[in-house]
Parts: structure tokens; C-alpha cells; sequence
């Protein structure tokens, strides 16, 4: 009954993220080393080839100071991801340790999948980290996984079209409508030139306008999508998508996404996450053409901040290895080295300065002060359920096909019915 009800909830996460099916996760080996002590193998699954030389970077330190402990990085692409931790998982086979996202963080929790963590030995209550990414990775009180990174959205803008127009670059003065007003200016269809890229995307599309609406996705166990302040703020986004003819519509983005638009000079302003710095700068026909700028305040200045972390497989046959290794990923030694290779901003407090240091040529440290205000992404057991109907909806509404309000009932509807079963 555990392992039939933990695969109906991932495959319903599985055909949110319109995954392809693929095989299980090899289990660890044991060997032996140089002298002939036996040697302990983990696996460590992660889902980013642009992180792998860094996380790469993270093992080699670590087995030097554990020759007795070998660790393996293995990389699954993200579309394939999650279908092959579902196989795993129903099989026992889960690495020993892995990435986890926010949004089948409670799936694997709630199930006895993970480690708990919380006295995890050198964390220390886990002080040295924000509550916030603390906390989405808990679970009835309880840590189950130490928290690797953080992101956040920011305006991205590029300097040269602002050039050509003689507009100012964008700045902390900017609100909604000065985005429209310099949007409206630096759009020209002869060109094929674009103000803004409004793209169907949740952290760097319709979420901050509706946390800088006032608005929320998901309060105290319930939908936000019925309260006024969340419509107004989908409704800004939406207009931003297909009232001011400053965007290119969902269909020519299906086409071309935003990151090559924006990188190839056809769109000026887009929302960015840091974790897309590192594609950005390594582009070299956009990388000194770019800058970073806060995000345009509504009612409120608000952002949205999203995290990883690592976890530990609760059923691994080395748990005291395991352990370890998710020690040392805890440790300011790691998140330093992790924050110091550019790919994602460490989540140890201190340790994200190491981060901005890689990109002395860009305003980055933006990501790091909107922290403050930033709004956690809403997650919940049935997310898989209720986000399908969400993406959806905004679809159809960014398409012009139904009104915000048509739209967001649905949506209200939905996860009203899914989260009385949790």
C-alpha cells in the first residue's frame, strides 16, 4: 500500500512535468582501496550537466579527505529526472544521496523516503542558514534535507537596445507602468524588436506579479486565486503577454524561447532567474551586452525565492557515510566552493558572496538583496494535481482565450478539491 501510494503521487507529479519514462537507479558497490581497507561507493544523483564539474569539484574535495569513501556523481537530465527517482524509489533503489526540488520535496518526505537530518553533525540547528530555505526543506517539524542553493528573479535588460533608444537603464524607481512606458518604446515590429518577453513560466513569468500585488497562490492551506489583490496581479502579467503589443505571443515563443530571443538582440526586458547567470555570461555574442535590475514594484517590491537541497536516502545501506558526505556538503568549505564555480548562489549564509564575485561584470547583487523581500514558491502534497490546472489556465488566459477571472476560478476550484485530501 506505501509503495503503490507513493507511485500514484509521483506519477501524477510526472504527467505535470510531462516526463519520458526511463529505467531505475543502479544501487552502491562496495570495493576496496590502495590498502585493502574496503571502500565504501555512494551515488549522488543531480540533474544539471552545467553543475556537474562543480558538484564534481565538491566530491573530489571531499573523497580526499575520505579515502575510504567513494562518491559518484551521477547526472539524469531533468526532463527524465523525476520519472527515473519514481522507478527507483518503488524499486529501493534510490542513490544514496540526491538533489531534491521544492515541489517533490513533501512526495518523498511524507513517504519515509528521506533522512532525517535534523541533528545532522556540524549544522548546528542549521543556524547558518535561512529560515526560509529551512524550511521548505522540513517537513512536520523535522529536516530532511540540507539546503544546497536559493534563486531569485530579477530584470534582465539589454544595454545596447537602451543605447540605440537613449533610454535610461532601468532602476529601483521602476514600477509597473514605467515598465509598460520604456517596454512600449523600445518595441519596433520593423526590427523585430521586442519591449518585453512575457513567457508561460511560474517564478520568471506570473508569480511576482501577484506577490507584488499583495496576492498570494497558497495561504494557510488555502487558494489565493479568489482574492482580489492575486487577479490583479495575473491580470498585469497577462496584459503584459497580449493587451500592450510589447511581447512576442506564446505561440512564437513555443517557436523560439525567450533565452535565445533575448540573447540574439530581439527582446529587450525579460524576467531572469540567477540560476540562468552562468548560460548567459558563457554566451559571448550577449555577455557584455546584459545587465541585471530589481524587479519593477507593483503595490509591493517583492520577488520570488526558490531552493534545492540535498538529501539522503533513508533506506541506503551506508547511512553513516551518507551522512557524513551530507555533512561536509553543510559545511562553509563546500557552500564556498559551491558558490565560487558561478552556477547557483550557495544557500549558507556568507557563502553567496562567493557567488557575486564571479560576475564582477554584472549587477548580480541584486539576487542577494531581494532575498529580503522575497516570496517562497507555494507548495503543497497535491501540487502536481492543482499546478497542472494552473499552468493551464494562465496559458489559456495569456492566450486571450478565457478572462483572469474565468481562468483563476478554475484554478481556485481545483485546488480547493485537492488540498482537502491532504
Amino acid at each position: 500500500m506505501f509503495k503503490k501510494r507513493f507511485s500514484i503521487m509521483l506519477l501524477a507529479g510526472i504527467l505535470t512535468l510531462g516526463m519520458t519514462g526511463c529505467g531505475g537507479q543502479t544501487n552502491n558497490s562496495n570495493g576496496a582501496n590502495s590498502g585493502g581497507e574496503e571502500k565504501v561507493k555512494l551515488t549522488f544523483g543531480i540533474w544539471d550537466k552545467i553543475q556537474e564539474d562543480g558538484m564534481k569539484s565538491l566530491v573530489e574535495k571531499f573523497n580526499e579527505k575520505n579515502p575510504n569513501i567513494e562518491v559518484e556523481v551521477q547526472v539524469t537530465p531533468w526532463d527524465e529526472y523525476w520519472t527515473k527517482m519514481e522507478a527507483a524509489a518503488t524499486g529501493g533503489e534510490l542513490p544514496d544521496v540526491f538533489w531534491m526540488h521544492t515541489n517533490e520535496f513533501l512526495k518523498y518526505a511524507s513517504n519515509d523516503m528521506l533522512m532525517d537530518l535534523s541533528n545532522l553533525e556540524g549544522t548546528d540547528g542549521y543556524k547558518d542558514y535561512p529560515e526560509s530555505l529551512v524550511s521548505l526543506a522540513s517537513y512536520k517539524g523535522a529536516v530532511y534535507g540540507v539546503p544546497k542553493d536559493f534563486d531569485t528573479i530579477a530584470l534582465v535588460y539589454n544595454k545596447e537596445i537602451f543605447d540605440e533608444a537613449n533610454v535610461p537603464y532601468p532602476d529601483e524607481s521602476w514600477d509597473w507602468n514605467k515598465l509598460v512606458e520604456v517596454s512600449k518604446q523600445l518595441t519596433n515590429k520593423e526590427k523585430g524588436i521586442y519591449g518585453f518577453a512575457a513567457a508561460l513560466e511560474d517564478q520568471q513569468g506570473y508569480l511576482p506579479p501577484i506577490a507584488q500585488a499583495g496576492g498570494y497562490v497558497l495561504k494557510d492551506g488555502k487558494s489565493g486565486y479568489t482574492d482580489p489583490n492575486t487577479i490583479e496581479g495575473l491580470q498585469f502579467y497577462v496584459d503584459l503577454a497580449n493587451k500592450y503589443d510589447i511581447s512576442p505571443t506564446l505561440a512564437q515563443l513555443a517557436d523560439t524561447n525567450v533565452d535565445t530571443l533575448f540573447q540574439s538582440g530581439k527582446v529587450a526586458m525579460s524576467y531572469l532567474g540567477s540560476w540562468r547567470m552562468s548560460s548567459y555570461v558563457a554566451n559571448k555574442d550577449i555577455a557584455d551586452k546584459f545587465d541585471i535590475a530589481v524587479l519593477p514594484k507593483g503595490k509591493e517590491r517583492a520577488s520570488i525565492i526558490n531552493g534545492l537541497s540535498f538529501v539522503g536516502n533513508a533506506s541506503t545501506k551506508h547511512p553513516e557515510e551518507v551522512k557524513k558526505f551530507l555533512s561536509f556538503l553543510a559545511s562553509k568549505e563546500a557552500q564556498d566552493l559551491q558558490a565560487s564555480n558561478g552556477t547557483a548562489i550557495s544557500a549558507r549564509n556568507g557563502s553567496a558572496e562567493e557567488w557575486v564575485k564571479t560576475y564582477p561584470n554584472h549587477n548580480v547583487q541584486v539576487f542577494l538583496d531581494m532575498k529580503e523581500y522575497s516570496v517562497p514558491v507555494a507548495t503543497s502534497l497535491t501540487k502536481a494535481k492543482w499546478g497542472k490546472t494552473e499552468r493551464e489556465m494562465i496559458k489559456k488566459m495569456m492566450m486571450g482565450e478565457i478572462t483572469v477571472q474565468e481562468g483563476s476560478k478554475v484554478i481556485y476550484d481545483e485546488m480547493t478539491k485537492d488540498l482537502a485530501t491532504e
